[in-house]
């Protein structure tokens, strides 16, 4: 296709792509070592992929490449499969068009090198060729495999930087005239994983000759609907949009996005045409049903420039598990109470108060030490409770905060996840904490997947999970290491767990919270809720079964998250695992305009109140939005 041609399609129509080929290969094969690999293995389920796309709608369809370049496929062995797996791919497109009987375009996926890159990146005076020069000339052996085949297009996509993706159009541009979309990576911030601002790399790009300039992946479609607000403030742009379905979450050894509906991508979809997207897809999590909302939601609207206020601000905030088993040789030694002021206030029937905090993603504690003391001279906090790399992204290690803010003289529980450790690490880090940082409580969690944070190149550890991670608290209780070496000491940990009264199959959940109870586990912590509802129903099922009758078989803090807008309530249901916001919440807060932070706050004042008066809670931690950390003292206020 000349890049006229596409320029007038574009400008007749609003084009709908597809959605995720992985996640929806990944239910239809299991784990794999190589989803591209499936285009030789097993061509047939790649067919049924795209048929199902092009069935819903999407009139731009992707090839399944998108890893499919030599540093990749060379560390799995693949390297010498590079045209093969490329130009199979394209003949499937093609096959999916012709079979359909539906004229859609086909786009050559390409995707990042990643760590694979990285990885051999030379180093500086070897004589070797320099990274720009590896990754040009990868990026030009992927490329023309697809064009060789017969794409229409070429698709740049979820680059992590500027700099990498002006290599891969550099590649393209040196032997192909075919037209370009070039979607980069960002976060919730609006920057790339390496801090490109979103407007500005829209503008070189645009400079640079890109058809369309674009963003997918990484985040979910309200904060993707920011980037497109920004991106089109650039002169001249056409611009795409495939956001992820939300944020994914471990389950088993699965990576499970949330059930975004198809009427909330419908939304986005009017939304983002609006802000002028011509080109609309999604990204992983995204399935048929979702890209047929979408394109039943644009078919009558036709492209036109953006509509942009740019005084705008943000718009919200913002594992295989293996349980390693080991048999036992001698009879187990009894693990020591918790020695923690929080645990022995939990076993008096003290209603106990925590806030969480997130830890910086530099070196400064001084606004995080100064909510501390504001904390301790409320009287009305008992401890603090401290993310772990939430959402897998960088920041200061959660254990080491913990220790600073133990010496400022404040209790803390911080979240330890299996996701950056093995067990050996796990060990001594816990060690570390409960001798050298004056830690006393610990929150036992699986983690985000590397998938969705700063890092999607780099593998999580889970040696174990949640459940293994209690049993590795509780080993160390008693004096022994997981291998059942006795130490120099035991610790006397308080052990934390989570538990979700929202999850979408809570017979799995209950089962999970009995294994962490039998584990070892002391207390739990709940996911936030905002009705009392929530709560109810879950102690039904939970008497229901054999962890308990009608109440929690350890004490459980219940979460709380004040709402600080309406849109903040929409983007939580939608996009954020484990996370439900009933919906006469969501209109609430909706009717209350423009005071829908005080409808919010009197909400989570209201919920404080009752935790307070329900028996069957032991106390609640509040969730300040967006890191003010402070207003968690409003909620507990009178």
């Amino acid at each position: 296709m000349k890049r006229a041609e596409f320029q007038q399609e574009l400008a007749r129509k609003i084009l709908v792509c597809d959605g995720a080929m992985g996640s929806q290969l990944y239910e239809l094969v299991g784990p794999t070592r190589c989803f591209e690999e499936a285009n030789l293995t097993q061509p047939e389920l790649v067919l049924r992929v795209h048929l199902a796309y092009i069935e819903a709608g999407a009139r731009l369809i992707e090839t399944n490449t998108f890893g499919a370049n030599r540093l990749k496929l060379s560390a799995l062995g693949l390297g010498d499969r590079v045209g093969a797996l490329n130009q199979r791919a394209v003949k499937l497109a093609r096959e999916a068009r012709e079979a359909s009987g539906t004229d859609v375009l086909i786009a050559g996926s390409i995707g990042p090198l990643g760590h694979a890159w990285r990885v051999s990146e030379p180093a500086s005076g070897t004589g070797k060729p320099d990274a720009a020069e590896v990754a040009r000339c990868t990026f030009r052996e992927q490329a023309e495999a697809l064009e060789e085949r017969g794409i229409d297009l070429f698709v740049l996509e979820t680059f992590p930087s500027l700099e990498e993706m002006t290599w891969a159009l550099e590649a393209v541009r040196s032997f192909s005239q075919l037209p370009v979309i070039a979607q980069l990576a960002y976060t919730d911030e609006g920057k790339t994983l390496v801090g490109d601002d979103a407007l500005e790399a829209t503008r070189r790009l645009v400079d640079a000759g890109v058809d369309v300039v674009g963003a997918n992946c990484n985040i979910g479609p309200q904060d993707i609907l920011n980037i497109l607000r920004s991106m089109a403030q650039a002169d001249g742009a056409k611009l795409s949009v495939q956001p992820n379905a939300g944020f994914p979450h471990r389950v088993g050894d699965r990576v499970v996005y949330p059930k975004t509906t198809p009427e909330y991508f419908a939304q986005f979809a009017r939304e983002a045409a609006e802000l002028g997207a011509c080109v609309i897809g999604g990204c992983c999590g995204t399935n048929p049903q979702h890209i047929r909302a979408m394109a039943e939601a644009v078919k009558e609207l036709a492209p036109h420039a953006a509509r942009v206020d740019v005084s705008a601000g943000p718009v919200g905030p913002q594992a295989g598990s293996v349980v390693v088993s080991v048999a036992a040789a001698a009879p187990e030694p009894v693990a020591a109470a918790p020695t923690s002021s929080f645990y022995r206030k939990l076993q008096e029937g003290r209603f106990v108060v925590s806030v969480e905090i997130d830890p910086p993603k530099g070196v400064n504690l001084e606004r995080i030490l100064e909510a501390v003391a504001r904390f301790r001279a409320s009287g009305s906090v008992d401890a603090v409770d401290i993310n772990s790399g939430t959402l897998a992204r960088v920041g200061m290690d959660a254990i080491l905060l913990a220790g600073a803010i133990e010496r400022a003289g404040m209790e803390t529980i911080p979240h330890l996840t299996t996701r950056d450790l093995n067990i050996i690490g796990l060990q001594a880090m816990l060690l570390g904490a409960w001798s050298v940082g004056g830690v006393r409580n610990i929150l036992a969690i699986t983690g985000d997947p590397p998938i969705l944070g700063d890092h999607p190149e780099v593998s999580g550890i889970y040696e174990v999970d949640a459940v293994g991670l209690v049993r590795i608290l509780h080993r160390l209780n008693q004096g022994s290491d997981w291998a059942g070496k006795t130490l120099g000491g035991a610790t006397h940990f308080c052990i934390g767990v989570a538990v979700n009264p929202t999850a979408d199959d809570l017979d799995d959940e209950l089962r999970r919270f009995e294994q962490k109870v039998e584990a070892g586990a002391h207390f739990a912590m709940t996911q936030p809720i905002f009705d009392p509802e929530i709560w109810e129903s879950f102690l039904k099922r939970l008497g229901g079964s054999p962890a308990g009758a009608g109440r929690p078989p350890i004490p459980t803090l219940v979460g709380l998250w004040p709402l600080s807008s309406y849109k903040l309530a929409v983007r939580l249901n939608n996009e954020v695992p484990g996370i439900v916001v009933p919906e006469q919440v969501q209109k609430k807060l909706e009717a209350a305009g423009p005071k829908a932070r005080d409808a919010g706050f009197q909400l989570a004042r209201e919920l404080f109140a009752w935790a307070r008066s329900e028996s069957s809670l032991a106390g609640a931690y509040l969730i300040p939005p967006f890191k003010k950390y402070e207003e968690a003292l409003e909620v507990l206020s009178p």
